[in-house]
């Protein structure tokens, strides 16, 4: 009777989990920015730079392309608007796999002092291994409408697709592809820039005391680990990086003494050019644009921070090749 009795709870237990996995979205056809997060775990930890933030930096850096120019090894943990504490959640979780001689912050996310949106949440969370950070992001990120344990069980949230599942959701049940290049994700559209609302007036240009605390937690975390914190704005034409914010952030990185740089100054500097190097009409750099932005900046590091150059490292520079000729394919 026991024994009856423990089959049955493992079989409805087991068909839980398989109807878990399968309505939780697999983000490998569409939505496919959900699926960045859960590559990293994949990764040999051997990155000397870490990447954090929103779309400006999975869109706008390649971490193969620096390693082509400059041997550098870095990763992008970025996603859909990752919001600053997140980013921070990030940081602390990448350091319990290793620890990088920089970490590269896009400060975007200060603009915004509270969550989004749920589907932005879910872009962020959903492939996120479990752990206290993820624990933390989730309590922190949560809209009203949303609860905790429709994140430890996906069907609470997703059981209507039971009845709308897709071709993706069959082919993707048990193996996924990865979808970027060490956190870089590859558009080889061009769309121009053509122009953009007029700038607003806005009731407050200030950041939130609250944005500023989860920025201080990183500054205290990366000079505890003896790691340099660079702080960098992408060269997004929209949506507007306003004067009164570049202020603020050069205050900041002047008063604790880090490395700030807004790569838009630069721009022709870098040869960026906004008919050809965009694939969105100017708020994200397409391939053409990564490619070039990835060179200045990849060179701006290894001055700056005297990164090991791990093309002379067999074993390090035998996993890249193979990753090169991957990229190389993905770019034709």
């Amino acid at each position: 009777m026991k024994k009856r009795i423990c089959i049955i709870i493992i079989f409805f237990l087991s068909l839980f989990i398989l109807l878990n996995r399968l309505v939780t979205p697999k983000y490998q056809t569409e939505l496919i920015e959900g699926h960045m997060i859960k590559e990293y775990y994949q990764e040999a930890k051997n990155h000397e730079v870490i990447f954090i933030g929103d779309c400006e930096v999975y869109a706008n850096f390649s971490p193969i392309q620096m390693y082509k120019d400059y041997g550098i090894t870095s990763y992008i943990r970025g996603t859909s608007q990752q919001l600053i504490w997140q980013s921070l959640e990030i940081l602390k979780e990448t350091l319990k796999y290793e620890k990088p001689k920089v970490i590269v912050f896009n400060v975007n996310s200060m603009r915004y002092d509270k969550p989004v949106s749920e589907a932005y949440n879910r872009l962020t969370l959903d492939n996120m291994k479990w752990s206290q950070e993820k624990i933390n992001m989730i309590n922190s990120s949560m809209l009203e409408e949303e609860t905790f344990l429709s994140y430890i069980f996906p069907i609470l949230r997703y059981h209507s697709r039971i009845t709308e599942l897709t071709k993706e959701d069959l082919d993707y049940f048990l193996n996924e592809k990865n979808i970027t290049f060490n956190g870089f994700l590859i558009n080889k559209n061009i769309k121009p820039y053509t122009s953009f609302p007029e700038q607003r007036r806005l009731p407050s240009y200030t950041f939130k005391e609250n944005v500023y605390k989860y920025l201080d937690e990183m500054v205290k975390i990366t000079k505890n680990n003896n790691i340099e914190l660079v702080l960098i704005k992408a060269p997004s034409i929209y949506p507007y990086w306003y004067d009164e914010y570049e202020k603020q952030i050069i205050d900041y990185a002047s008063k604790n003494n880090l490395h700030y740089y807004n790569l838009k100054k630069v721009v022709d500097e870098v040869g960026i050019d906004y008919n050809t190097d965009t694939y969105d009409g100017g708020l994200h750099l397409n391939l053409n644009g990564a490619t070039k932005l990835s060179k200045y900046f990849g060179k701006l590091l290894q001055d700056e921070f005297n990164l090991t150059d791990y093309r002379n490292n067999e074993s390090v520079n035998s996993i890249y090749q193979n990753k090169i000729l991957l990229y190389n394919d993905a770019i034709k």
